[in-house]
């Protein structure tokens, strides 16, 4: 959803949307998100709206009636040169938890419990309210908890749409939550001092990252533990395989899904160095997600991928692989985290399909978006073959560190557009002036072209698979961006042949 331009409400100043500012925006690209903040509320004060507003597109299905569903949780926000994710928490309802003493009711805990655990994983909470309803009894009460939690908060009264509407915005100051902003999610008012806001509230983005001075190949960070992700859908088998790697009970492992609520860190370490494991809650669609509890804590296992290297996706191998699995899988590369796919419980297949290869890669062809992804078999209750995730995992996570030599990146795509040159387009050839790995903890190649417009995506995908068959970076996402750049910025090389050419004259 793009932003629209900003427009003046009857004398209030500082009326910006993010499209106001993307001049002072950096390369989206080369940075990885860095923080969460999750936008809280009670149901129907547009939520979804705003997500789609901070992500830019309309992954969340906005409607009036409260409670509905969408497929994605999270996104991420730029703003100001900092990326962050952005989650959309389901609106905060008492009448929610279901009859006292239910299993729904012990789970959820009420509106308390929910919001306790949205403020814990999110490093910012935007409060949303409904301006023209005013403050509701709900919204006095999750602010207490907000209040109370010790995490910034952000209070915006949105749907101020129009500056002729009455609101009730002085019923915000109630909450004591300081001095709100009244915004309009749908139409982008104000967008942009709640995203300032929500930028200088962030805890500093921590970066690792190499310089390339000496012109080799080299690993980030190579003395530092590989940080390991275990992620996947409830009930696939995450503890049982953390148990079964470190050789003892380290994580809670029941059959109910959804038991893991807390995150675990756990360090081992061998001859090769040291691996720090981090086990998660299941990541289940919001559509299908039965408590708050349980979505919710999708924020941690956002959190540990955001802090981890290397992401490794269990799957069910009794079930097959699920639209679900893709979508978890997602979530570590949109992140620019490497993958590792494990096929857990494969005890449980047949003798036959377990001797075919073709199943293995079938599984690996459903998650070709991620180039040459490892893809495993284990099982982590009878403990066969879980020591090669770690092997994988420390393959992965040097395959994201890779340093590409300058001169050897310019050497490889010029011959690459040599070989298989860009079409023209509007009369217009796209031209290649130099290349250059991003300084950014997820591989980014950045071109710098004379129109960034030239680069069709199918010639990116070209150029993207030369790299890859020369360098590698196999289960990794490796991204590669145009960036615009005058022909006589190019090194001064434009420069001293148009002086030689006079010099001849």
């Amino acid at each position: 959803m793009a932003p629209n331009r900003p427009r003046g409400r009857g004398g209030i100043a500082g009326t910006r949307t993010p499209r106001a500012r993307r001049h002072r925006r950096a390369d989206p690209v080369t940075t990885a998100p860095s923080g969460i903040v999750a936008i809280v509320g009670r149901p129907n004060v547009g939520k979804s709206t705003l997500f789609n507003r901070l992500t830019g597109e309309r992954r969340a299905i906005v409607d009036e009636l409260a409670g509905l569903t969408r497929d994605r949780l999270y996104g991420v926000a730029e703003w100001s040169g900092r990326r962050f994710t952005v989650v959309d928490t389901a609106g905060l309802d008492t009448t929610g938890a279901g009859p006292a003493g239910s299993d729904l009711a012990v789970l959820a805990g009420g509106t308390q419990q929910q919001a306790r655990l949205a403020i814990a994983e999110a490093e910012v909470c935007v409060l949303l309210v409904d301006v023209r309803d005013g403050i509701t009894a709900l919204d006095e009460e999750v602010a207490g908890l907000l209040r109370s939690g010790g995490k910034p908060v952000v209070l915006a009264g949105n749907k101020a749409d129009s500056p002729v509407d009455p609101y009730l915005s002085h019923e915000l100051y109630r909450l004591g939550l300081g001095e709100p902003l009244l915004i309009s999610a749908l139409q982008g008012i104000d967008v942009g001092d709640l995203c300032d806001q929500v930028v200088e509230l962030l805890p500093p983005a921590d970066e690792r990252e190499a310089s390339d001075e000496d012109g080799s190949v080299e690993s980030v960070d190579a003395g530092a533990p590989v940080r390991v992700a275990i992620v996947g859908r409830p009930n696939v088998g995450k503890s049982s395989l953390l148990n079964a790697l470190v050789g003892e009970e380290r994580a809670l492992v029941s059959p109910v899904p959804g038991t893991t609520r807390d995150i675990v860190d756990t360090v081992i370490a061998d001859e090769q160095g040291e691996v720090v494991l981090v086990d998660t809650a299941g990541i289940r669609r919001r559509g299908v997600v039965g408590t708050d509890v349980e979505h919710y804590s999708l924020l941690r296992a956002l959190r540990a991928m955001e802090r981890s290297d290397v992401a490794v996706v269990v799957v069910d191998g009794a079930d097959g692989v699920v639209a679900q699995d893709r979508h978890v899988a997602g979530y570590a590369a949109d992140a620019g985290k490497g993958v590792v796919v494990v096929v857990n419980k494969w005890d449980l297949l047949d003798t036959e399909k377990r001797a075919d290869p073709a199943t293995l890669n079938e599984v690996q062809e459903v998650f070709s978006f991620v180039p040459g992804v490892p893809v495993l078999a284990v099982s982590a209750l009878e403990g066969r073959g879980v020591r090669r995730v770690l092997a994988a995992a420390r393959q992965v996570a040097a395959a994201r560190s890779i340093r590409i030599p300058t001169a050897a990146l310019n050497s490889l795509l010029r011959m690459a557009m040599e070989e298989h040159p860009p079409r023209y387009h509007k009369g217009r050839k796209l031209k290649l002036l130099y290349a250059a790995q991003a300084q950014s903890q997820t591989p980014t190649i950045a071109l710098f072209v004379n129109d960034p417009e030239q680069l069709h995506f199918a010639y990116q995908r070209y150029l993207e698979n030369r790299i890859r068959a020369v360098f590698g970076f196999a289960g990794v996402p490796l991204r590669v961006v145009a960036r615009a750049r005058a022909e006589k910025d190019d090194g001064g090389v434009a420069d001293r042949r148009r002086a030689a050419i006079r010099g001849r004259r």
